[in-house]
C-alpha cells in the first residue's frame, strides 16, 4: 500500500505543463476576448467542465447500483442460508 502511495504523489508531482485547449480553439478564443467577447471562453470553460465531470458521474452511478445490487443479493443469501438441505 505505501509503494503505491508514493508512486501516485511521485506521478502526481512530476507532471508536464499542458495546455488544456487544441490550437484551434485557443486560437478563436484568444480572438474573441480580444475583441470584447467573453462569452465564448465561458462556454468553452463550461465545456471542458463538463466533459471532465462526466466520467467521475457515471463511476458513482455505476457504483451505485453495483452497491445496491450486492446488498440484494447479500441479502437473498443469508434468507436461503436458513433453509434446512
Amino acid at each position: 500500500m505505501r509503494r503505491v502511495l508514493i508512486t501516485a504523489l511521485v506521478l502526481t508531482m512530476a507532471t508536464v505543463q499542458s495546455w488544456a485547449q487544441c490550437a484551434m480553439c485557443r486560437g478563436a478564443v484568444e480572438s474573441s476576448v480580444s475583441a470584447g467577447d467573453t462569452s465564448m471562453a465561458s462556454n468553452l470553460n463550461l465545456g471542458i467542465l463538463y466533459l471532465f465531470f462526466a466520467p467521475y458521474v457515471l463511476a458513482a452511478v455505476i457504483g451505485y447500483f453495483w452497491y445496491k445490487r450486492s446488498k440484494q443479493n447479500g441479502q437473498k443469501t443469508k434468507g436461503l442460508s436458513g433453509i434446512p438441505g
